[in-house]
């Protein structure tokens, strides 16, 4: 009996050792007031970067300098591809994207209304958009390699998916791994020759779209007023990327989000090694610190607050000028942080009603050991 005793008492301890497990129940998310201030601040100054030097693709201070460095990766990017820049004696973006141009043609960059049978709309300006195969994401990857292998091409027109045929595309290489890397090689190619506009453009030009930005094609949808004009969500999301909400201005709308995290990561293990005491190897940021995803909770919601409040005032009841003054990056982290948070929570809710348990076993196991040693 002893013995059994002695094995519950330690199964149940050596369960509450964890300490992990410890401090989700006893300590909860273990924020106390001064984290809480310190993730608005850091919030609030991401927030401040989004308003006055973010702002909409037109009247953004910091695109100017995202559109450079993406230059800079384009050019560097085609130099290691066999672009000369000395021997075409020119050394700009446009060089470099005509020769990506011509070393990765593929089949499905139709770009007016002819070249598609006449089967729906499109224009030089808004063919990034509605070819599926020039998404920078998973999609755009497997449209470009069924396009290429099928010579067809896949667009959305009108909230419907609409596939057309192409002229006949063969990719090189013996077998199908081999074709399906060069489909791959062709796509990121394309992509690149695409992302900072094309060769012929004036001005900026128009990229390619942030990643999965082309499913609001399918969102028909909404009666939203633009200049007393109703319009669905495709249309507002379709004239936003016309007007410059594109990749690139995705890269300028990430800055404020990352430096939104930094510092309140920075904060969190700087107060957590000099005034805790913990050693360095324990301050290293992680999603397993509670009191760190709760930090960046607020931290992301003070930013997403700061931007609706901005893009609300600053709109002047036109759903188009709101929607391009809405940062979509830090939106779209915050919602992932919060489903993130309840599906950690969901997770070990389990747990928690199993620590409870093992407390109950533990005075039980102690009170009955007691008993025996009364007898």
């Amino acid at each position: 009996m002893g013995a059994l005793i002695m094995r519950d008492i330690t199964t149940a301890i050596t369960f509450l050792e964890n300490k992990e497990n410890y401090q989700l129940l006893v300590r909860g998310d273990k924020c106390d007031k001064f984290d809480y201030i310190a993730a608005v601040a850091c919030g609030a100054i991401g927030g401040m970067i989004d308003v006055f030097l973010v702002g909409a693709p037109k009247d953004s201070t910091l695109v100017t300098w995202t559109d450079k460095q993406v230059d800079k990766v384009v050019m560097e990017f085609a130099k290691r591809i066999g672009w000369n820049p000395k021997a075409a004696n020119i050394n700009n973006v446009n060089s470099a994207i005509g020769y990506l141009e011509r070393e990765f043609g593929v089949n499905y960059d139709q770009r007016k209304p002819s070249d598609v049978g006449d089967l729906f709309n499109i224009a030089p300006n808004t063919h990034h958009m509605m070819s599926l195969a020039h998404a920078p994401d998973i999609l755009g990857l497997f449209f470009s390699i069924l396009n290429q292998f099928t010579s067809t091409s896949s667009f959305i027109s009108s909230g419907q998916l609409v596939s057309v045929k192409s002229d006949t595309f063969e990719l090189q290489g013996g077998n199908v791994v081999a074709k399906i890397m060069c489909g791959i090689t062709n796509w990121l190619g394309h992509l690149m020759s695409d992302v900072a506009g094309s060769s012929g453009s004036h001005g900026r030009g128009t990229g390619i779209v942030i990643p999965f930005y082309e499913l609001f094609g399918l969102c028909k949808f909404g009666d939203f007023s633009v200049n007393d004009i109703k319009k669905d969500l495709s249309e507002i999301a379709l004239s936003a990327f016309n007007q410059g909400y594109d990749f690139r201005f995705g890269v300028t709308m990430e800055i404020p989000v990352v430096v939104t995290d930094l510092l309140i990561k920075l904060v969190w293990a700087l107060r957590r090694h000099f005034q805790y005491g913990y050693a360095i190897k324990d301050c290293i940021p992680s999603a397993k610190y509670n009191d760190l995803r709760i930090m960046l909770l607020f931290g992301n919601g003070t930013l997403c607050v700061i931007d609706g409040l901005d893009a609300s005032l600053k709109s002047g009841g036109n759903f188009l000028l709101f929607f391009m003054r809405v940062n979509l990056i830090a939106w779209f982290r915050f919602v992932t942080l919060v489903l993130k948070e309840i599906c950690i929570r969901a997770k070990f809710s389990g747990n928690v009603q199993l620590q409870i348990e093992a407390y109950r076993r533990i005075n039980e196991a102690l009170q009955i050991y007691l008993n025996e040693l009364e007898k």
